[in-house]
């Protein structure tokens, strides 16, 4: 709604506030402005003093044409767009249904004359934009995007409606203000930690003071190519360390993005954005029949807890759990959880046999598992040359004689489960038939010649010829051999793009693009596909995977019901990344491995099983060689996860230690499923990850043998139960007044899964003084 508020804009501007119940925004637009984003906050914390924020406030979409770039400024930012500052609100709508309150806005560039200060010789492109915010009912974050046209042809640099300023206002923003990201190294994954600017290079140069907008440089994440996550976690948060306020953000895509943070107008700004010119060699284009769809971005806000800097991260995930949750794709595997034995990790290493896969199915039945997945391999009937050769997908001769791979999927069902098959459909080898039968355009090409990565092509799934191709692999697998499940693998990053030309252009078709475009309309029909696959065989899983966790992004997470983290192999490395992979999918998404073989003594193999009680577990190893004794702890541990699952699936994150470092002696993550706490607490002496294990932060909290667990904004109502393993040896006590857990394993190498019965969890009111 447009309304007279405090602080109302000179010039004959007006605010248009909007919101749901927990979170509110509001927008300055007038007849001389571009409507600009002028604060985001919280329904607990002080309205914001909205007239000291005009100034640095930025339009809803930033936005640059080439030929115009910026106006104001120069630079590598993505801000000041002389096109965006054209915009003007033409018209709005809001409403509500189903749980969702969302608003529209209408841009149009204002008219100026041929070749103005600040614009190209020609005329001006006359931008058209639709602007679309998004929040669920009480949850304070919104997400946004934008759709782009244009009365005459243009290219944009960049666009986005992922931008907010205001976050360092009136604070000494160099060292007040923080930056949250996680780095996303293979096998290692979700490495968090905190730095404040100066300590990331941005400084207040003192320049505004004669008239500049700031400094030039910038706080940059940038993921390029096909491998979303790969290096960076596509999300993050910014810090006000005067109240602990977060404001989170995730970009949503499976393929190139950029994030920036910089100083301007003494203030700080966030930028979160899909491909750049600058980044990605991505131009838009847009004109009469032409338009840009920008990559959705959403930001939360999180007041500080009264707790802490733990108790607000756990806020902070909570409302990225539940945002992510209402906005995804259903499924019913979301509430199933089922237990899955996948036989590549420290088991057949992709190397299946009828001899080596039906003892794994014998005792993958006898433990409780209710999915038997053969991983890579199964096609392959030279035995291990199958790299470069992929893409028709049909089973091996050779690895399953006397009956074919259908005999072993026919055993998964008759000892009761379902049977799955790993897939990397994307990907093509060199000497696969299917690399010379399909069309050129079927294929990632870039000047000319087809894109080749360690021996593997491209396929483009926005061209008919590789999505037939691919449907008619699935519908034959699934159909042929009863599949219940499918994961999907993408082992080769293929870097920028393709510049081939869209194949679903209709009369454009193979028209020149540049290759950064080309990776973005193939990561969306890749993901536009795997959905269309599961509306097609409804009740099929269909895991995503991406070299472990190399595609754990937001949009991924709204296709896929269940997504693979990492490919770490050693289980005593497992605890960082499994306890930290909550700040990035929901629990009941996240398939942990836990291996298990006959080499493993009785509490090495309930670490390894704790570590995947609290999320999907993905059973693994050689568990055909456990003795009866084995056997029983791991069967004692998947009894607790069925036990469990339901409650896994409301949780939401608790980190009574912090978000865990790669070499802590001490890891400690919990599922909170309203008053019952589920509490995974890892003991790893000795080497870990490469190098001695370290303490952590809060070292003194967990010297030796004993670590105090502080229960962040949460208060036990009882003694603390000891769920897993429960053969002893520890011991166990509620201290503090109910606000932390003392826990004592002797053992070097050991877990726990214990549960509390808790009160709190809500934030304490913001003083509002």
């Amino acid at each position: 709604m447009t309304v007279d508020l405090p602080g109302m804009p000179t010039d004959g501007e007006q605010y248009l506030e909007w919101g749901n119940d927990v979170v509110r925004l509001v927008v300055a637009h007038g007849p001389d402005s571009a409507p600009r984003l002028v604060a985001l906050w919280h329904a607990d914390e002080p309205r914001p003093d909205l007239a000291a924020l005009r100034r640095s406030a930025l339009p809803v979409l930033e936005v640059a044409v080439l030929g115009e770039g910026r106006s104001g400024t120069s630079g590598k930012r993505h801000v000041d767009g002389a096109v965006a500052q054209r915009l003007r609100l033409t018209a709005h709508r809001e409403g509500h249904a189903d749980g969702t309150s969302w608003l529209e806005f209408d841009l149009a560039e204002e008219p100026v004359a041929a070749g103005a200060a600040g614009t190209s010789a020609g005329a001006v492109p006359g931008l058209r934009a639709t602007v679309t915010y998004q929040a669920f009912d009480g949850v304070p974050a919104v997400r946004s995007s934008a759709r782009i046209t244009a009365t005459s042809t243009a290219l944009l640099d960049h666009a986005t409606t992922g931008v907010l300023s205001g976050l360092g206002h009136g604070a000494r923003w160099e060292d007040e203000l923080a930056v949250w990201e996680a780095a996303n190294p293979w096998s290692g994954e979700f490495r968090w930690r905190r730095s404040t600017l100066v300590e990331r290079g941005l400084y207040d140069v003192g320049m505004t003071r004669y008239g500049q907008v700031g400094a030039k440089n910038r706080i940059t994440l940038t993921s390029t190519g096909a491998w979303s996550t790969a290096e960076h976690l596509a999300q993050g948060m910014v810090e006000d360390a005067r109240t602990g306020r977060m404001v989170a953000w995730q970009v949503e895509t499976n393929g190139a993005w950029h994030a920036e943070l910089g100083d301007r107008y003494d203030d700080v700004y966030l930028l979160v954005t899909g491909p750049t010119a600058l980044e990605h060699q991505w131009a838009g284009r847009v004109g009469p029949g032409a338009f840009v769809e920008t990559v959705p971005v959403s930001l939360a806000v999180v007041p500080g807890h009264a707790s802490g800097t733990d108790a607000t991260l756990g806020a902070c995930a909570a409302v990225l759990t539940t945002h992510r949750r209402r906005g995804r794709r259903a499924h019913p595997d979301h509430e199933r959880l089922p237990v899955i034995y996948n036989d590549f990790l420290n088991g057949l290493m992709s190397d299946p046999t009828t001899e080596r896969v039906l003892p794994l199915v014998e005792a993958a039945a006898d433990l409780g598992a209710e999915y038997y997945v053969m991983d890579a391999g199964w096609y392959d009937d030279e035995f291990g040359g199958w790299w470069d050769s992929v893409g028709a997908w049909e089973p091996s001769v050779n690895r399953f004689p006397g009956g074919g791979l259908r005999m072993v999927l026919d055993r998964v069902r008759e000892l009761g489960m379902r049977p799955g098959l790993w897939l990397e459909p994307e990907m093509v080898g060199v000497r696969s038939p299917v690399a010379g039968a399909l069309p050129p355009e079927a294929f990632f090409r870039r000047h000319g010649r087809r894109v080749t990565e360690w021996g593997r092509h491209q396929l483009d799934l926005r061209h008919p010829a590789a999505r037939a191709h691919l449907d008619a692999v699935v519908d034959r697998l699934v159909g042929e051999f009863g599949l219940a499940y499918l994961k999907f693998d993408h082992n080769v990053d293929i870097g920028p793009g393709t510049d081939g030309g869209r194949p679903d252009a209709g009369a454009a078709a193979g028209a020149p693009e540049p290759a950064g475009n080309g990776l973005l309309g193939q990561g969306r029909a890749f993901l536009s596909w795997a959905a269309a696959v599961m509306d097609r065989h409804p009740g099929l899983v269909v895991e995503g995977c991406a070299a472990g966790g190399s595609r754990t992004d937001a949009a991924s997470g709204a296709v896929f019901p269940i997504q693979s983290l990492t490919d770490q192999q050693d289980f005593r490395l497992t605890p960082p990344i499994a306890a930290a992979a909550a700040f990035a999918i929901p629990p009941e998404q996240a398939g942990v491995w836990a291996s298990a073989d006959g080499a493993m003594d009785a509490e090495e193999i309930a670490f390894s099983l704790v570590t995947a009680l609290t999320s999907r577990v993905h059973l693994a190893g050689r568990i055909d060689t456990l003795d009866g004794g084995r056997r029983d702890v791991v069967r004692q541990g998947l009894a607790v996860h069925r036990a469990l699952r339901a409650a896994v699936a409301r949780s939401v994150p608790v980190w009574p230690l912090g978000l865990p470092g790669w070499r802590d002696r001490w890891i400690a993550a919990g599922a909170r499923d309203g008053n019952d706490l589920y509490l995974a607490v890892w003991r790893r002496d000795g080497v870990v990850g490469g190098g001695p294990a370290g303490p952590g932060p809060s070292a003194g909290d967990r010297k030796g043998d004993t670590v105090r667990l502080p229960l962040p904004g949460l208060i036990a109502t009882g003694e603390a139960e000891v769920l897993y393993p429960t053969w002893g040896g520890e011991s166990v006590s509620v201290v503090d007044g109910g606000t932390a857990v003392e826990l004592k394993l002797p053992i070097l190498l050991a877990a726990r899964l214990l549960h509390l019965r808790v009160t709190g969890g809500e934030r304490s009111e913001v003083d509002r003084d």
